[in-house]
């Protein structure tokens, strides 16, 4: 198999990746790396040490959303998760990036570090940044701009999937993880398309497989 993804499942940027891979129906190994306790070898692939990591054969990468656009352009014949116009393209990246910039340091770096991470490594959970996160100045006016982003349609850009639903919904999977979902009755879109993204055939493959990890790092907090 020439397609590897190097990372951990429970990462919200790998699991964006494994996600596009298997909406382009991209067949793919994964190989397991850590934030942390990395091998060696692995800072040749990535010299800043975060995951994801990909290699196309002899081709290697890093960060999720190069990975990501490079597949795009190498598999022009596949779903396209980028938008179809240059309106839609640079909308798609806008919303990814604010995914990965804005929730997540709240959504994955506060909440789910905290309520899911930290006590599986015998750290205690600091539920103090937990509750600023989920403050109203914090997390709730992303998710206001979001809503209204999204408006009453099924996707955030083009009436059909793209990165920028994919990368949302990664960053809505480690809120749950760390115990916290939407409020659907504030958030009703938003609710609604996590619900359908969750729903897909391609995150249904991956969530048991993260469900058994959760489960292995309570039993050992």
């Amino acid at each position: 198999m020439s397609l590897t993804v190097y990372g951990a499942p429970l990462s919200p940027f790998v699991r964006k990746l494994r996600l596009c891979l298997a909406e382009k129906g991209l067949d793919y190994q994964l190989e397991i790396v850590l934030p942390f306790g990395q091998p060696a070898w692995y800072r040749e692939l990535n010299p800043l040490g975060r995951i994801p990591a990909f290699k196309d054969g002899d081709f290697d990468l890093a960060d999720s959303s190069v990975i990501c656009q490079y597949l795009e352009d190498k598999h022009p014949e596949r779903l396209s998760l980028l938008g179809q116009t240059a309106e839609q393209r640079a909308r798609v990246r806008w919303l990814e990036k604010y995914a990965d910039y804005e929730l997540a340091p709240l959504s994955t770096f506060t909440v789910f570090r905290n309520r899911a991470l930290k006590p599986s490594m015998g750290r205690p959970c600091d539920e103090a940044a937990v509750q600023t996160a989920l403050m109203s100045e914090k997390l709730p006016p992303h998710f206001d701009y979001l809503e209204q982003c999204l408006g009453d349609a099924d996707y955030f850009v083009g009436d059909s999937l793209s990165l920028a639903d994919l990368a949302f919904a990664c960053q809505m999977v480690n809120m749950e993880h760390g115990d916290e979902q939407l409020d659907a009755q504030r958030w009703p879109n938003l609710a609604a398309l996590y619900a359908r993204i969750k729903a897909r055939p391609s995150m249904q493959a991956i969530l048991p497989d993260e469900q058994k990890i959760l489960a292995k790092m309570s039993a050992s907090a």
